[in-house]
């Protein structure tokens, strides 16, 4: 941060400006002797230096720095919104593409607010942790869509129809050995079923959570354009639901890395 203020500080209009005006009036001095050029040129950069610590030391300089910075970042988290939003557009179906349309329109709702409010301190914070929520919605959204469609297009009927078929050949079979070896085929089958169960119990979950964090976007809305509640209550709720659904989906992103193939 200091290194960009810094950077911040050496460009900045006005010191640039100073300095040009300086170089340009002691170019346009024909009658300026030579052994006085140096000297003199060596005063217009001292001037620009004691410009630039100016700047960079200035209260009022660093509060404008830090507030540029925000609205960029700001800019670039919406900007990512969209971008992934067209992404994870393409693995939602009718019904999940309804939801992520409504979360991307109070998303919009809220920047509208940012941009009419103006710059300060909690209207860039509320936005900024409102964006992050987004954000972590469309991730999480992908990621759930994904996994249920593959989900889905698993067929249990074949699994099913091999355990009752071997449950009833463990009643003519009996060595012992061969006993136990077609035992344990049963049950690494119904620990595939037993994990596909959970896992469906667990998407549904998720989507609970889903429905949450856009219920969450959409209060949030309600709030900043009706000024409702207070700006601390509304920074612990958004920073609450955002560890929760990069949790989630780090959680989804997993499993989808340890798919289970029948």
């Amino acid at each position: 941060m200091k290194f960009k203020l810094f950077i911040s500080s050496l460009f900045s209009t006005r010191n640039i400006g100073i300095f040009s005006i300086l170089v340009a009036s002691l170019l346009a001095v024909n009658n300026v002797r030579e052994e006085l050029f140096l000297p003199l040129s060596a005063v217009a950069i001292a001037v620009y230096i004691g410009l630039v610590i100016q700047s960079f030391t200035s209260k009022k300089f660093q509060e404008r720095f830090i507030a540029k910075m925000k609205h960029k970042n700001i800019k670039k988290l919406d900007k990512a919104c969209t971008v992934l939003a067209d992404d994870a557009r393409k693995y939602t179906n009718a019904a999940y593409y309804k939801k992520l349309r409504s979360i991307m329109n109070d998303k919009n709702e809220i920047m509208k607010s940012y941009y009419k409010e103006g710059p300060n301190f909690i209207n860039e914070k509320i936005t900024e942790k409102a964006l992050d929520l987004v954000i972590s919605y469309i991730k999480l959204l992908k990621s759930f869509c994904i996994r249920t469609k593959e989900l889905n297009a698993i067929d249990v009927k074949p699994v099913q129809e091999k355990i009752a078929k071997n449950t009833r050949k463990l009643n003519f079979i009996n060595d012992p050995k061969v006993r136990e070896n077609m035992e344990m085929i049963i049950e690494m089958d119904e620990k595939i079923l037993s994990r596909l169960k959970d896992e469906k119990l667990n998407l549904e979950r998720i989507d609970t959570r889903l429905d949450y964090i856009k219920s969450t976007v959409y209060m949030l809305k309600q709030q900043i354009n009706l000024k409702l509640g207070s700006e601390e209550d509304l920074l612990e709720k958004i920073e609450s639901a955002v560890n929760e659904a990069v949790a989630l989906e780090n959680v989804l992103d997993e499993r989808n890395k340890k798919r289970i193939k029948i």
